[in-house]
């Protein structure tokens, strides 16, 4: 069975409105339940068609009827960022009224939650579990959001947040697939990883700024901290799967990674069908602490010296910047180096520099960086 929802958004002018289309698989309330959204932010291109071809795969499973639990699809899940043009180009990244990422400052319920859900645990997990899905659902329907992306992201949470698995499509700007995740979701979530062909994936129990896949898998392993006496599983296997690079948009590739989704539902359960045999991963995890976020040191062009994929070490060279315009003392040439042993696995797509702009990414096994505060880009 075949659903489609609209939800429409708060005016925020007169004569204008925007709404989100919710595309719904199987029965409500069933298990195991699945949440897929691309487009979080607008201008990254690749999970529309992943998700478009995904929703031509559901169809055809819904029609046969293979869907075992429940599936919900966002295709277009910020209507907002969709509308952000400026110079004859799309900015869906940053919100144009407050300059807040849209995959930050999603619903952090989990103080409320550890009052609310406390006296309702006990020694049952399952009943746990419910427990606290019955409990988000109460918080999150309770909240008043003032203004329009506010009430996306109160929207958003409300369709995931008790689903068994929430895939947040993205993609960087040269990269290669990698994906998200939580750590303590590792190593049970290693065969996303497999299946999508990930060669990076990047662990951390808190990135910092409440990103929408947090928001979603985060309150789990608090609660279990909060109440060891009580089972608490990690009931939501979230990620953020990186699908490359802005450009990236090949038909072969949207088809070979909707099919790859496709598997891993049935993998997991939520569609029949013989998933056949778990790729092997190509790079093991490594900690969201160890990614060096290589930062030009001076002005000019970027010229690269090291590919995507490629294995670089601790002090080796990964680009040099041109300044055509050196003054008296000025370099004319300045080598940017990595500070780990690791995977170049995103480049900038400007080849234009500034002090302190990040113009890489190389993901290390060592920790670079405290595990507080704010581990991603802006």
């Amino acid at each position: 069975m075949k659903t489609v929802e609209t939800r429409v958004l708060p005016q925020v002018s007169p004569g204008t409105r925007r709404s989100l289309k919710i595309l719904h698989y199987g029965q409500p309330g069933a298990r195991p339940k699945a949440y897929l959204q691309a487009g979080l932010h607008a201008d990254e291109a690749p999970g529309y068609p992943v998700l478009h071809a995904l929703v031509q795969k559901l169809d055809r499973a819904a029609t046969q009827g293979a869907i075992k639990g429940e599936i919900i699809v966002v295709p277009a899940a910020n209507p907002i960022g969709l509308g952000q043009w400026r110079d004859d180009m799309l900015h869906g990244r940053f919100d144009f009224v407050n300059s807040i990422n849209f995959n930050r400052q999603h619903l952090d319920l989990i103080d409320r939650l550890i009052e609310a859900v406390g006296p309702k645990l006990g020694n049952d997990a399952e009943k746990n579990v419910a427990a606290i899905r019955t409990c988000t659902t109460e918080l999150i329907a309770a909240l008043k959001p003032d203004n329009e992306a506010a009430t996306l992201k109160q929207v958003l949470l409300s369709l995931s947040h008790d689903a068994d698995l929430v895939l947040d499509l993205h993609c960087d700007l040269e990269a290669l697939m990698h994906v998200y995740i939580g750590t303590p979701l590792w190593p049970a979530a290693e065969d996303l990883s497999a299946q999508m062909g990930a060669e990076a994936t990047l662990l951390a129990a808190d990135s910092g700024g409440t990103p929408f896949d947090e928001a979603n898998s985060r309150p789990w392993w608090v609660l279990a901290e909060q109440f060891p006496d009580h089972p608490i599983p990690p009931a939501c296997l979230a990620a953020t799967v990186e699908l490359r690079g802005f450009s990236d948009i090949e038909p072969e590739m949207i088809e070979h990674d909707s099919d790859n989704l496709f598997t891993f539902l049935q993998r997991r359960g939520f569609i029949d069908g013989e998933p056949g045999r778990l790729p092997t991963l190509i790079n093991g995890a490594t900690p969201l602490t160890g990614v060096d976020y290589v930062k030009a040191s001076s002005a000019g062009i970027i010229i690269y010296l090291k590919k995507l994929g490629d294995r670089v070490v601790k002090d080796e060279p990964i680009a040099r910047i041109l300044n055509p315009l050196p003054e008296k003392d000025d370099q004319q040439l300045v080598e940017v180096k990595s500070r780990t042993d690791g995977l170049l696995f995103s480049r900038n797509v400007e080849r234009f520099a500034r002090p302190g702009k990040i113009i890489a990414k190389i993901a290390g096994s060592e920790p670079l960086t405290e595990a507080e505060g704010n581990l991603l880009t802006l």
